[in-house]
């Protein structure tokens, strides 16, 4: 998982790596996230991202699909064996199904090429805000700030969730997700709202809300007993999710 580091001094931003084969493109990235404040080291295939990871312990990685030696989609199932650092995928692929591979591997956002660097900048910057509302996982808990629904239990202080006694490991994005449903048992979240409150940016297309269905059916594949009939995060059919059944509205769907 990812590990606490040193504060950084305050003139710095966070660590980025910027993964990308194109020399012109970690040029431009290196040159605006400079300016906008963070610290910018860069890697140019999968394998160099790999030890580029170890060796800097980034805040954030932007990762390119299309890379040599080793693909986008492959640094990112190493990474997840390691760590939960947010990765914000890049790719050229136009095809849904290629966004939505890299979201399954654990990707926390997706940009497809061409893209626009202020677009970027403002994800990059939505992501690691929610980072720093975190509360420290060392430091006490202020309250409770603890939630349950059925056999689950989400510690909210230090980001943790355990299922029967069990922790369930889970990404910063997996864990913001869950969090956001369980607070208001019941109540039926649009997922136009999960995806600006989680991801800060309004749907522009229908395929944007894919990424909400893919991180609802992570979550299932790790909390739910029958994923294909769920009972912990249940989907409302033309409206989003809610965290418990609502057998009063007819609805409401298991899948």
């Amino acid at each position: 998982m990812r590990s606490l580091k040193a504060v950084e001094a305050p003139s710095l931003k966070e660590k980025i790596l910027v993964v990308d084969d194109e020399a012109a493109v970690r040029r431009i990235l290196t040159m605006r996230l400079s300016m906008a404040g963070y610290q910018v080291v860069v890697a140019s295939d999968g394998h160099e991202a790999l030890a580029m990871f170890e060796q800097e312990a980034p805040d954030l990685i932007v990762l390119d699909v299309m890379l040599p030696k080793l693909d986008g989609y492959g640094v990112c199932r190493e990474l997840r064996k390691l760590s939960d650092v947010p990765i914000i995928m890049l790719s050229a692929l136009g095809d849904i199904a290629d966004r939505i591979t890299g979201l399954d591997l654990g990707a926390d956002d997706y940009l497809p090429k061409p893209f626009s660097p202020k677009e970027l900048e403002a994800r990059i910057a939505t992501i690691l805000r929610r980072l720093d509302d975190s509360p420290n996982a060392l430091s006490a808990p202020s309250s409770p700030g603890v939630l349950r629904i059925s056999d689950v239990e989400i510690d909210t202080n230090r980001r943790q969730v355990f299922q029967r006694g069990e922790r369930v490991p889970l990404t910063y994005t997996e864990f913001s997700l869950l969090e956001l449903l369980f607070r208001q048992p019941g109540r039926v979240v649009p997922r136009a709202e999960i995806l600006e409150e989680l991801w800060g940016y309004p749907p522009r297309r229908n395929a944007d809300l894919r990424v909400v269905d893919v991180y609802v059916a992570r979550l299932r594949s790790k909390l739910e007993a029958d994923p294909r009939n769920p009972e912990l995060i249940i989907t409302v059919r033309g409206t989003g999710y809610t965290s418990q059944r609502l057998k009063d509205l007819p609805e409401a769907a298991g899948a």
